[in-house]
């Protein structure tokens, strides 16, 4: 890999993901083999969140073998907000992608949210509800209720227009992005909404962009705690904006 800075960063946040990252790792080299040959425009930033099983190895493994595997890590577990935070502002790439590290939404889907970037949009969020015939393998209809009920929470505490806050990929701009992760302050699962209220604060264009998705069973969230704890987040926004903890930026 050059020492010039790549065009694509693409951000992994990893807790206990031994048994899951190998194969991303794989699917993704594999993708970009003939999308970006010899891998010198992308970037690859593993961020262990303190993983307590070989997920540390794992990525030592990869970047041993391809150059374009970068592991950073949190020191301890901090939680998946933190870890975005932590890799989006280590990446050096124009832009920056992050994924959930099962590959939730197929890494082929980069293509719609580049697309998104390259129509002039600051951000690009990929979606489960714009078109839910693209969903592969489907949450439980509880999990699928309480996930509507909290995206109308987050637009009636945040004013956000978006159908989906929550799918565990989106793509930014990354100069322009970012003041964000700068200010971004929430660590565990609720970071998705402070994120955007954040771009929407300070001006950025986020375009929202239907994605095909798959329900990964081995899923690390529990429904009802991680639940009261986004939905406790969405008061902490709204608190940290009062308190003038989100300054717009000088222009």
């Amino acid at each position: 890999m050059s020492n010039a800075a790549p065009e694509l960063s693409i951000v992994i946040p990893a807790y206990n993901e031994e048994k899951r990252l190998g194969r991303t790792l794989a699917r993704l080299r594999d993708y970009f083999a003939s999308h970006a040959p010899g891998l010198d425009g992308i970037e690859i930033v593993v961020v262990d969140d303190g993983s307590a099983d070989g997920t540390v190895r794992v990525a030592q493994e990869w970047a041993r073998e391809m150059p374009a595997v970068r592991l950073v890590s949190n020191g301890e577990n901090r939680g998946k907000g933190y870890s975005v935070r932590h890799g989006m502002l280590e990446a050096r790439g124009r832009i920056a992608l992050f994924t959930d590290a099962d590959l939730s939404s197929p890494i082929e889907e980069s293509e719609k949210l580049l697309g998104a970037l390259a129509a002039g949009h600051d951000i690009a969020i990929g979606s489960r509800a714009l078109d839910r015939s693209l969903i592969a393998v489907r949450q439980s209809r509880a999990r699928e209720l309480a996930g509507m009920i909290f995206n109308g929470f987050v637009r009636i505490l945040t004013g956000l227009p978006f159908h989906d806050t929550q799918c565990g990929f989106k793509a930014f701009v990354r100069e322009r992005c970012s003041v964000v992760f700068e200010q971004q302050r929430i660590e565990r699962f609720g970071f998705d909404p402070e994120i955007l209220f954040l771009a929407r604060r300070h001006g950025l264009r986020a375009a929202e962009v239907a994605v095909r998705w798959a329900h990964d069973p081995a899923t690390k969230i529990h429904m009802l705690r991680d639940s009261l704890l986004m939905f406790s987040d969405l008061l902490r926004i709204r608190w940290n904006w009062l308190l003038g903890r989100y300054p717009r930026r000088r222009a």
